[in-house]
């Protein structure tokens, strides 16, 4: 039996994390953006829309600054 899986957030609501990929060059870090991540309303788990897959690397998820939220909650 398949389970009722959540459709994906409405993207209007500024994202609960961001995914970057993290590239090590030596002592540089390189971070770009690959996604974003949703809280499910229950709180038992998340979205993560990827608009790139990484082939190397890590993705971190991290909290958007509150800049990125204010103008998140704009759109």
């Amino acid at each position: 039996m398949a389970r009722n899986s959540e459709a994906p957030r409405n993207t209007s609501k500024a994202p609960d994390l961001i995914a970057w990929h993290v590239l090590q060059k030596g002592d540089k870090a390189f971070w770009n953006k690959v996604g974003a991540c949703w809280q499910h309303k229950d709180k038992k788990g998340m979205t993560l829309q990827l608009e790139t897959l990484p082939i190397n690397g890590r993705i971190v998820l991290r909290q958007p600054n509150e800049d990125a939220k204010a103008e998140g909650a704009r759109q």
